[in-house]
């Protein structure tokens, strides 16, 4: 059978409200979201579009929804979206970009997930014989190249392209308080150059549930419908929020924890002999290579360690708020025996 679980690697999204959060919850001022009438969503909105550097802000389910609500309100049926390789908007969202906005992906290489603006430039397509550009896709931190960030500079550098090709410009920013963290930053210094930003909550900062999207008064009014559209409409949901607020306030000081720790994890897992790419462990997620990654996920979890095998030979372990320093030797003890 196996014991009790020592740490759960598997994701920064499987975290439980704190005391805190729930406390906020069971206080929470409450309406109807629908009708813009819950004060507590409201606050919600109005903090992360401040945090963010943006006049308003919609919460929703998801950062999926976000991301998608954000290609609806840039995009035209037939265009092109620009987006690094292994972009969640494409490799984690089911074909929504497609299916719902009725426009497709065009790729440009990221090492470690940092585009190079020229190469965003050479994609951009005005032609009439081909797919013309709509948007400009981000994503930071970058979830498959291993939370990895994109320095401040290639952020301008790609914000001046959108500009010069007259595109707007999106963030996916799932993690991006992990990349402000890892930067030593204020968040809005890496979202003021987008014109939409998705900020997820239940990740990095530990609400569990909801993201906001943020961006201009004009587009979040838009954005309503498509929310609605999704069936993304929730009534009473300050009690969500509650717990997002306190996570908005409290969770970003504790992220750079989040990233020590997956550092000394992946330094013990290559000093056991595990292929990690410590260049790319810069927040709180790692990539190992190692065969037959599935059998060695079932094994670890027969021990208490929960980790995800993401393919025949990739397994990613995930550092969060509720994996402290106890746990982390539990889990290396066990990763690491022969």
């Amino acid at each position: 059978m196996p014991q009790a679980v020592i740490a759960d690697l598997r994701s920064d999204t499987v975290t439980t409200p704190t005391p805190e959060m729930r406390a906020a919850m069971a206080s929470a001022a409450v309406g109807d979201d629908v009708y813009g009438e819950d004060p507590t969503v409201n606050e919600l909105q109005t903090e992360v579009a401040r945090l963010t550097g943006h006049e308003a802000g919609l919460f929703m389910p998801s950062g999926s929804m976000t991301n998608q609500v954000a290609i609806a309100l840039h995009t035209r049926r037939g265009e092109e979206v620009i987006c690094a390789e292994g972009s969640h908007i494409y490799e984690w969202e089911l074909g929504m970009m497609a299916a719902f906005s009725g426009v497709v992906p065009r790729f440009v290489p990221a090492p470690l997930g940092v585009p190079d603006p020229e190469q965003v430039r050479l994609a951009v397509r005005h032609s009439i014989h081909q797919s013309p550009t709509g948007l400009i896709s981000l994503e930071n931190t970058h979830n498959k190249a291993g939370g990895t960030v994109i320095p401040l500079q290639v952020i301008e550098a790609i914000r001046a392209v959108a500009e010069a090709e007259g595109l707007p410009l999106h963030l996916d920013g799932a993690r991006v308080f992990n990349a402000a963290a890892a930067q030593g930053v204020p968040v809005s210094q890496i979202t003021r150059h987008f014109h939409t930003v998705s900020v997820c909550l239940s990740k990095g900062l530990g609400a569990p549930v909801g993201s906001v999207l943020v961006g201009s008064a004009g587009a979040m009014k838009q954005a309503h419908r498509y929310r609605k559209m999704l069936g993304g409409g929730m009534r009473q949901a300050g009690v969500l929020a509650a717990a997002a607020l306190v996570a908005v306030r409290d969770g970003p000081v504790r992220l750079k924890e989040d990233h020590r720790r997956a550092r000394q994890l992946a330094g013990a897992l290559a000093h056991a002999g595990f292929d990690v790419n410590l260049s790319a462990v810069q927040t709180n997620i790692i990539y190992a290579t190692l065969p037959d990654a599935a059998q060695h996920v079932a094994k670890w979890a027969e021990q208490g360690v929960l980790a995800s095998a993401l393919g025949p030979d990739s397994v990613r372990f995930v550092l969060h708020h509720q994996t402290g320093d106890e746990a982390l030797a539990g889990a290396i003890e066990v990763l690491t025996q022969a």
